[in-house]
């Protein structure tokens, strides 16, 4: 019976485990990124047996965030939300200023539940946070008509 009941516990635990939110792939995602950037976006993509059509895009990604090293962009000092967006209950975005000494970058996060997991459905890395925040300050951009 105790043999039942602890088989049980596992199995039920690993069920758990593998139900993670987005939020928590996310998590994993930037523990990872300080130690292994490629890792990180590997293991991300992981997520989603789909991608594995992608192999050759995935690659070029793993790539450029192996590039983001000190001599290029300065030391990795962490991250920082930017903003949330969701579409629905099965569709999330999440967007986060990846801060480096040279410059800020953002990694976009889009997430998918086709059924009752959250997959990748897609991560996208730019540097256009200066061109933005420009364009958002251009009087076109704001609203005078407030006191």
């Amino acid at each position: 019976m105790k043999k039942i009941i602890f088989v049980l516990l596992i199995i039920i635990s690993g069920n758990i485990y593998s139900q993670k939110k987005p939020i928590d792939l996310i998590n994993d995602f930037f523990n990872t990124y300080e130690k292994d950037a490629g890792k990180a976006v590997k293991d991300l993509y992981a997520t989603n047996p789909w991608t594995e059509r992608k192999k050759d895009d995935i690659e070029q990604i793993i790539s450029t965030v192996n590039g983001l090293n000190e001599n290029y962009i300065g030391k990795y000092y962490g991250f920082e939300i930017i903003t949330t967006k969701k579409f629905s209950d099965s569709f999330i975005l999440y967007s986060y200023l990846v801060k480096y000494e040279r410059q800020p970058l953002r990694f976009t996060f889009k997430f998918y539940k086709p059924n009752n997991k959250w997959v990748l459905f897609s991560y996208a890395l730019d540097d256009n946070l200066d061109d933005e925040i420009e364009e958002a300050a251009k009087l076109y951009n704001l609203d005078l008509d407030k006191k």
